[in-house]
């Protein structure tokens, strides 16, 4: 039995010298009994010098009180996720997430094990990331409305839809493909609208790790976690502007709740403090998902999906308006003649037929820089040709609305059978047809060239609805 005892020991010793975590573990009086390797590669200090000593012994900016080993030890009760910042032995700031538990026995507080993820590097990432997003948003041309091509009848009527959206207040959620030109819309609402005098700050969700994120957005307050200071967030640093959630869809649950109290009560609560703070911020965020998946699979809560989306955009992606390429390409061409210092004269007249057939996956983004490619390859006072281009530009693209009609043959005895050979592809285009059309009747009438009520019958007829 003693045995068996001692290897289960040295097996789970083993274990915990091998995570990459930190652990360490303090007995009833705070004093560490175990420290393991990862931990004293945190802390800058070697485990023996931490052994039968109190955390606020050796690590000289922790005091006694924001400790999170002898909170947990002081009130029984686990810490999950807590950011903590201090300073190593070798004076180096670091950041940490901590999980602390207390182990109880009998009813007593015997010891605590404290678990750490070295934040440090990631923390310094994001930080950089957020100052070069800054410097990026002072430096660039700011979008207004003028900067949106398009004269086909769905951007039309996006951008009567965004322009009214401009002269309110009220949030707004634009959902559109990635390269669709999401923030081009955003900055145009803000530019050309009712807080254009006022800042417009960017956030990329999905490049800030979610427990710095929510810090980042509310600010901070001094002494509510170890090495926390008196920060300002960027809801505070918004006020009065408007802030955009790029990728939103990529925030934890969590924070979204907490984002839900935001733009319904007007006002922030700073990570660690008991106070709040009004705050005058108009909330702009984006989708490369659709919503409605997104609510299904329960990355978008529905009722911040439903706060957001006072105003919703969204916009087509380019295969759905072709005739807007030729615009796009002109455009494309007078501005990189002046950046690379060219003369393209234009496009063959068989290279914009096959430009206009390429489905373009990346719409408006692939097919910029698909120009700006081209034009690197082509000499002054020339016109853009095939050998130019990429050759997969000019492949014949799938086409994903085509169907497959051999499937449709329902028979298991491949019995031929005409009429439901027929009944069945019609049903296909009209289903296709009604999703394109997001369900609206009059719209795919229009689109079959059929009547409305005739298109309500077959869709009766075929048992059609948003499920198929």
């Amino acid at each position: 039995m003693v045995s068996n005892l001692f290897n289960a020991e040295k097996v789970l010793e083993c274990l915990l010298e091998n995570l990459d975590e930190g652990i360490q573990i303090v007995d009833s009086t705070g004093k560490t009994m175990y420290y393991n390797k990862a931990m004293g590669k945190i802390e800058g200090i070697e485990p023996g010098k931490v052994l039968g000593k109190r955390v606020n012994e050796y690590l000289k900016d922790v005091k006694e009180d924001t400790s999170t080993l002898m909170n947990a030890l002081k009130t029984g009760k686990k810490i999950v996720d807590l950011i903590q910042q201090y300073s190593n032995e070798y004076k180096k700031k670091v950041t940490t997430i901590n999980t602390t538990v207390p182990i109880i026995h009998n009813g007593k507080n015997i010891a605590a094990i404290e678990i750490a993820k070295d934040m440090t590097k990631l923390k310094e990432l994001t930080e950089c990331i957020c100052k070069l997003q800054e410097i990026s948003v002072k430096s660039k041309k700011n979008y207004t409305f003028s900067d949106i091509c398009g004269n086909s009848p769905a951007m039309k009527s996006a951008i009567e839809k965004a322009k009214k959206a401009s002269i309110s207040n009220s949030s707004v959620l634009i959902y559109g493909e990635t390269g669709c030109g999401k923030e081009v819309f955003a900055q145009s609402i803000h530019y050309d609208g009712l807080r254009k005098n006022k800042p417009f700050i960017p956030i990329n969700c999905a490049a800030i790790p979610a427990a710095l994120l929510e810090g980042m957005l509310f600010g901070t307050e001094k002494g509510s976690f170890t090495g926390a200071e008196n920060k300002k967030g960027l809801f505070e640093e918004a006020n009065r502007g408007t802030i955009l959630l790029d990728e939103v869809n990529s925030m934890e649950p969590y924070l979204q709740s907490k984002l839900l109290r935001v733009l319904q009560d007007g006002y922030i609560r700073p990570v660690g403090s008991s106070k709040v703070i009004d705050c005058d911020v108009r909330v702009i965020a984006t989708l490369n998902e659709e919503p409605e998946k997104l609510i299904e699979s329960g990355k978008l809560r529905k009722d911040f999906y439903y706060r957001l989306s006072v105003i919703r955009l969204n916009i087509p992606p380019l295969r759905e308006r072709k005739e807007d390429i030729p615009i796009l390409l002109d455009k494309f061409i007078e501005n990189y003649n002046k950046i690379l210092d060219k003369n393209i004269i234009g496009i063959d007249k068989d290279v914009m037929e096959k430009l206009i057939e390429y489905n373009w996956p990346g719409n408006i983004r692939e097919l910029k820089n698909a120009i700006e490619s081209s034009m690197n390859m082509a000499d002054s006072n020339s016109i853009l040709s095939y050998w130019h281009f990429d050759p997969k530009i000019f492949s014949k693209p799938l086409n994903e609305n085509r169907i497959d009609i051999e499937n449709l043959i329902i028979d298991k005895n491949h019995n031929f059978d005409l009429e439901q050979y027929i009944g069945n592809i019609e049903k296909e285009i009209i289903k296709r047809t009604l999703k394109n059309n997001h369900y609206n009747v009059s719209r795919t009438s229009k689109e079959l060239n059929v009547s409305r009520q005739n298109l309500q019958y077959k869709i009766k007829k075929y048992n059609i609805n948003k499920i198929d």
